[in-house]
C-alpha cells in the first residue's frame, strides 16, 4: 500500500486534474477568502494546541499505525470456493484507498468535508458557524466535524454531543493530521465508518448494497453510498428507496456545486436506477454443517479474542462438489429407508482422505434448517460390530494371532461388576471352533469378547487395555472403558472419529490428526495455521495389512456384501443389539467413509435392521459416485512385511 508523502498531502493523486478542487481559495458561501481562512485557522489551531497540555491523557494517535479494526472472516473449500463468512458485531473487509472508486471518494468528501485536503484537522469556518448555533440553543445542536474529527470520535471518544467532548476531538484531529497523510486518514475513515445493515467499511457496504467491490462503484452508486453516512438506516434503499434517492440528489448537487461533476453527469446519475442487491452481513453458509464444525475447530488454535477480531481466511479440506453430492444422497436415502419401513430420521456421513487425513465430506444430518445438531462430530453413538477391527488389529499386533488361528464361538459367561454377563451372537447360535479371520468376516460376537479378555505382555493386562490405547492413537477421543462388552461397540463414538481411525487402516498405519482446516492466513497473506500433513507410522504394517485383507472379505463374502463396489475395498458393518444404530465404515486407499443411520430419540429402527442391509448400500452409492474418476488402487500385501514376534 502506498500513500502520498506529507508534502504531497494537499494534492489528491486520484483526482482527475480538471476536477481538482484544491484551488487555494475555499468556496464557503462564495465570499470567504484564503487570507481570512488562514488567519482563523492559525488562531483556532494555536488555541487548541495550547489546550493540548491539559489533555495529556488523550490516546496516542500513533497507535493507528498498527491499529486493525475488527473484520469479517472467510471460509473456503479446498479449491478456494467461498462457503461462508462470519464476524462479530462488525462485518468488515479492509481495502486500500486505491481499491475505492474515485467517484466514491469525491462523493464522501463533498458531502462530509469538502475542504478535507486543505485544513489541518479542523475547519474554522464550520466551527464558528456551529458555535453560534450551539450558543443560541445552549447545547450542541450542530456539529462542525471534519472527516478527521469523525475518525477520532469513532476510534477514541464517546459519541455524546457535548462541548467537553469537542475539545479533545479537535486536539486529536490535529495530532492525527500531524502524523498521517490525508490519503491515510481517508483510508482509515472509509474502512471504519458504519454504512448500515451491519456493514462496516466501504468494501463490505459496496458488496451488501450493490454486490460489487468498492472499486467498481459508479457515480450514482457512490452518491447513494456517501449519502448513507449521516443516517444509514434512515436513507437505506432496503427500507425507503424514495428517501435514498432524495439523499442521493443532495450529494450529487453538492458535487456539482463544487465543480467536481458536470450538470450532465448529475442528471445522468439521478436518472440511473439503483440496482441494489441485499444485505450480506448475516448471509447463511452454503454448507452449514461444515462451516459450523470449522468454526468449532478454530477454537482449538485461536483465542476467543482472535476469532472475534476476525480477518481470518480459512481454507478448509472440504470438496464442495463431493459434499453437495453426499448431502443430496443423504436426503434421498432417508426417504428410501422410510419407504422400507425403517424408523430412522437421521443419517451422518464422513469421508476422510487416508493420505492426508483431510476431511473431504462431513454431513451432520438430513436437514440443517430443521436441526443444527451435528451428528457427525457431536453425536456419540454405539458403533456395534464396526468397533471390532480395533480389537482384531490389536490381537494381530501381539504376534500371537494369524488369520488361520482357531478361536472359539461357544457359550460363555463372564462376571462383571454388575453381575454375570453372557455375550450373544446376532443369530443366537454358536459355531464352535472357527478361524480368527472368519469370526471377523461373518461378525461373530463371542470370539471378539473373548479376545478382549485375553491376557498378554509382561504386565499380564487384558487386551482391552491395549485396544483403548490403539483407539486413542487413532484419534478417538470419546471416553472408552475396558468393560467386557467394549469389543461389541457398546460405548459411543462419533462418525468423524470412526472415519478418521479407519483412514489409518487405509494408509496401512500412517496417521495424521484428522482436520477440516488446511491453513489459515490473515489479510496480508501471513500464515497463521498450517496443517500440511506430517503422517507418522503408528500401527504395525503387517497387522494392519492383514486386518485390511480380512475386512476385504467382509465385503466380498461376509456381512458387508451390499457394500461391494467392484474394486478392492475393506470395511465393517455395525449393528447395536437394541437396533438403535446401524453403521458401515469402509475404505479404499484413497478414501475412508463412515455412514451412520439412526434416530435422534434413540428409538429402535425396527426389527432385523442391520448395518449390512441399511447402511452399507448408502456407503456403496456414495463411493461409486466419489470414485468414478479415481483409478483403482490396491492395498499392501501382508507378505511384504515381517510378522511381529509373539
Amino acid at each position: 500500500m502506498s500513500y502520498s508523502t506529507v508534502e504531497e498531502k494537499s494534492e489528491a493523486s486520484w483526482l482527475p486534474p480538471w476536477r481538482s478542487f484544491l484551488k487555494g481559495v475555499v468556496k464557503t458561501a462564495g465570499i470567504t477568502f484564503l487570507g481570512t481562512t488562514s488567519i482563523i485557522s492559525a488562531v483556532t489551531a494555536g488555541g487548541l494546541l495550547g489546550l493540548a497540555v491539559s489533555f495529556r491523557n488523550l490516546p496516542d494517535v500513533r497507535m493507528l499505525r498498527t491499529y486493525v479494526p475488527k473484520q469479517t472472516s472467510y471460509i473456503y473449500d479446498i479449491k478456494g470456493r467461498l462457503l461462508s463468512t462470519f464476524h462479530g458485531e462488525e462485518n468488515r473487509k479492509l481495502v486500500s484507498l486505491d481499491q475505492v472508486s474515485p467517484y466514491l471518494k469525491l462523493a464522501v468528501i463533498a458531502i462530509e468535508d469538502s475542504h478535507f485536503y486543505e485544513h489541518q484537522g479542523i475547519n474554522p469556518n464550520s466551527i464558528l458557524r456551529a458555535l453560534r448555533a450551539n450558543l443560541r440553543q445552549g447545547e450542541v445542536v450542530e456539529g462542525a466535524s471534519t472527516i478527521t474529527m469523525q475518525l477520532v470520535k469513532n476510534l477514541f471518544l464517546s459519541h455524546e454531543r457535548t462541548f467537553s467532548r469537542k475539545l479533545p476531538e479537535a486536539v486529536l484531529a490535529i495530532r492525527v493530521e500531524q502524523v498521517f497523510t490525508k490519503d491515510e486518514i481517508l483510508e482509515f475513515y472509509l474502512n471504519n465508518i458504519y454504512w448500515g445493515h451491519n456493514s462496516y467499511g466501504v468494501q463490505t457496504a459496496a458488496e451488501s448494497y450493490f454486490g460489487k467491490s468498492a472499486a467498481e462503484l459508479t457515480l450514482a452508486e457512490s452518491a447513494m453510498m456517501a449519502g448513507l453516512i449521516q443516517a444509514p438506516e434512515q436513507y437505506s434503499p432496503f427500507i425507503n428507496y424514495q428517501a435514498t434517492k432524495k439523499r442521493q440528489a443532495v450529494v450529487l448537487r453538492r458535487m456539482r456545486e463544487l465543480g467536481w461533476i458536470s450538470p450532465e453527469e448529475e442528471k445522468a446519475a439521478l436518472a440511473e436506477p439503483l440496482l441494489v442487491a441485499k444485505p450480506t452481513a448475516w448471509a447463511g453458509s452454503v454448507l452449514p454443517f461444515v462451516t459450523d464444525a470449522v468454526q468449532k475447530e478454530l477454537e482449538k488454535y485461536f483465542t476467543p479474542e482472535e476469532i472475534e477480531r476476525g480477518g481470518l481466511y480459512i481454507q478448509t479440506t472440504i470438496d464442495y462438489d463431493l459434499q453437495r453430492m453426499a448431502e443430496v444422497l443423504v436426503r434421498e436415502e432417508i426417504r428410501n429407508l422410510a419407504f422400507r419401513g425403517v424408523n430412522a430420521d437421521q443419517i451422518a456421513l464422513v469421508a476422510v482422505d487416508p493420505r492426508t487425513h483431510f476431511v473431504k465430506v462431513l454431513v451432520g444430518g438430513v436437514d440443517y434448517q430443521k436441526s443444527q445438531f451435528n451428528r457427525a462430530t457431536q453425536s456419540n453413538r454405539q458403533p456395534g460390530s464396526a468397533f471390532k477391527p480395533f480389537v482384531y488389529y490389536t490381537a494381530l499386533a501381539t504376534g500371537k494371532y494369524r488369520p488361520e488361528t482357531i478361536v472359539e464361538d461357544k457359550e460363555i459367561v463372564y462376571q462383571d461388576i454388575q453381575g454375570p454377563y453372557e455375550p450373544k451372537n446376532y443369530d443366537d447360535e454358536f459355531l464352535g471352533e472357527i478361524s480368527f479371520e472368519k469370526s471377523l468376516v461373518i461378525s461373530r460376537n463371542i470370539p471378539a469378547v473373548n479376545l478382549g479378555q485375553v491376557r498378554w505382555g509382561e504386565e499380564n493386562k487384558i487386551l482391552l487395555d491395549k485396544v483403548i490405547e490403539v483407539c486413542q492413537t487413532l484419534g478417538i477421543e470419546s471416553e472408552l472403558m475396558p468393560i467386557i462388552s467394549l469389543p461389541l461397540g457398546s460405548m459411543g463414538v462419533t462418525p468423524l472419529e470412526m472415519a478418521g481411525a479407519y483412514a489409518t487402516f487405509a494408509s496401512n498405519g500412517w496417521h495424521s490428526q484428522p482436520t477440516l482446516i488446511v491453513r489459515v492466513t490473515n489479510r496480508e497473506g501471513e500464515l497463521l495455521l498450517d496443517h500440511t500433513p506430517e503422517p507418522k507410522l503408528v500401527l504395525n504394517p503387517w497387522a494392519t495389512a492383514t486386518l485390511t485383507s480380512m475386512l476385504q472379505k467382509v465385503i466380498t463374502e461376509g456381512t458387508g456384501m451390499p457394500a461391494n463396489i467392484g474394486r478392492p475395498a475393506a470395511g465393517k458393518t455395525g449393528t447395536t443389539s437394541s437396533e438403535r444404530d446401524v453403521w458401515f465404515v469402509g475404505y479404499v486407499p484413497q478414501l475412508a467413509v463412515a455412514v451412520w443411520v439412526g434416530n435422534d430419540q434413540f428409538q429402535p429402527l425396527g426389527k432385523n435392521i442391520t448395518g449390512g442391509q441399511h447402511a452399507a448400500p448408502i456407503w456403496r452409492k456414495f463411493m461409486l459416485s466419489a470414485l468414478q474418476n479415481e483409478p483403482v488402487e490396491y492395498f499392501p500385501n501382508p507378505y511384504d512385511f515381517p510378522i511381529p514376534e509373539g
